[in-house]
């Protein structure tokens, strides 16, 4: 068969191949998980019954079964159905898998799928050769990725196709694909004696994370590598499972959705002021070697956009675990991390820096510039004196209170809105009491 043929003679993977390939359903009734996508009733479930799918881009996290419910589609298909991978497949190779789709269509009307493993690993100039065809529905595309297509798939061509979120397989769907795996005698273990226990389908339960290639794998590998009893059944218990995985793998992508969506709910912890849940993210994402003065710049900001003047000793904590992070390193930079993300997450909150800043940035963006008033101008320099620099400054210092009555912005308006939340409630009491002062020394200069 020359690369552009029918492929679905390829689904019957052989019998030495891994175990999460022999398992993939060939139909929607073995399909298993993803209900929102292809449960009883659901949109994409008719669509595939009557092999109308059209051009859809499989977005999920790995192991979430993608590929499988490509291989579905396939099976159940009357179009010429071929798999690719972006990961060995050239320009060349579309066009010519293009030309051929359009000749087929012209002497047979019989369409062409193209299944398209790790789409996002196509540079931009590769997904535009794609366009043209998808758009004349010359090729009908399956595209598959566990990066976000709105991020890695160029727009014109995620226009042109449904996104179909695929979410990490819950509990049971795991249960169920191990269980499915260790009954069926033609392409999974089922000919084989096997017992497993209920501890160790639990580990691999947790220890999988949603990923049912994983599950598999770990389950093969255990059931192979543990020799039978005198009974001649094989026992695979937790111990053997532990062996097989040796350690969970956290699933996070350095420059993809995993690390944006995991650092935006490790911030909004902090600001909720939930130091379990803060702490947990920030485990995570040490964990999967996530760059800790990443992390650590991040409770930085926390400290002052979500803290700010409630607790002004926040900043400094987290700028000090901040520099403990340059110099000590990890694994033990963890721990003055921790101490400085329970310390932003149980101080008292307020936004009003940030809120602040965001005001007196509008108002210089938006509205007429206001000159600087002479008596506040440079007059350290020979000949400021002589343009009218710094004549009439009334230095603080030498007032009651530290304070006295002058302008320091014209047509001023309040951007500061200090809160009464921690600190900020003395910071707002010692403002109303400057301002009555104020009031009172303006009162006293017009009265002379």
């Amino acid at each position: 068969m020359d690369l552009f043929g029918d492929e679905r003679d390829e689904d019957q993977a052989p019998a030495f191949a891994p175990l999460a390939i022999r398992m993939r359903p060939r139909t929607l009734d073995e399909y298993v998980g993803q209900a929102h996508l292809v449960g009883p009733g659901r949109l994409l479930r008719r669509a595939i019954e009557a092999d109308r799918v059209g051009s859809v881009i499989l977005y999920g996290p790995p192991g979430s079964g993608k590929t499988a419910l490509a291989h579905v589609i396939a099976a159940m298909t009357e179009s010429r159905f071929v798999a690719m991978s972006a990961v060995t497949t050239n320009v060349a190779e579309l066009k010519q898998l293009a030309a051929d789709a359009a000749n087929r269509q012209r002497q047979s009307g019989r369409r062409t799928t193209l299944f398209l493993d790790e789409i996002h690993r196509f540079n931009k100039a590769q997904q535009d050769v794609l366009l043209p065809f998808v758009e004349r529905g010359t090729l009908t595309l399956i595209g598959a990725t566990t990066y976000n297509p709105f991020f890695y798939i160029n727009a014109a061509l995620v226009s042109r196709s449904k996104i179909l979120p695929l979410r990490p397989l819950d509990d049971e769907a795991i249960r169920a694909i191990v269980r499915r795996a260790l009954a069926d005698a033609e392409r999974g273990l089922g000919a084989h004696r096997i017992e497993l226990g209920d501890e160790a389908l639990a580990h691999i339960v947790t220890v999988s994370d949603g990923d049912a290639r994983k599950a598999l794998n770990a389950l093969e590998v255990a059931a192979l590598s543990t020799p039978p009893g005198e009974d001649g059944v094989v026992i695979v218990d937790r111990q053997a499972i532990e062996e097989s995985i040796q350690r969970k793998a956290v699933v996070y992508d350095r420059d993809g959705d995993q690390h944006y969506d995991t650092a935006s709910a490790f911030i909004k912890s902090m600001r909720g002021s939930d130091p379990d849940a803060a702490l947990y993210w920030l485990a995570k994402m040490l964990e999967a070697g996530e760059d800790p003065r990443f992390v650590a710049r991040r409770v930085v900001i926390a400290a002052a956009e979500d803290v700010g003047n409630a607790d002004p000793r926040a900043l400094g904590v987290a700028t000090a675990a901040f520099q403990a992070v340059e110099f000590v390193g990890m694994p033990e930079a963890q721990i003055p991390l921790a101490q400085a993300v329970i310390y932003v997450a149980t101080a008292p909150k307020s936004n009003s820096a940030v809120a602040g800043i965001n005001a007196a940035v509008e108002a210089v963006r938006e509205e007429k510039t206001r000159e600087v008033p002479m008596h506040l101008r440079d007059a350290s320099y020979a000949g400021a004196k002589r343009l009218g620099h710094g004549e009439g400054y009334k230095y603080p210092h030498s007032f009651d209170g530290h304070i006295v009555e002058q302008e320091y912005i014209p047509q001023g308006k309040r951007f500061y809105v200090p809160s009464d939340q921690g600190y900020e409630r003395r910071i707002a009491e010692r403002l109303e009491l400057w301002r009555a002062a104020l009031e009172e020394q303006g009162g006293r200069e017009a009265e002379r």
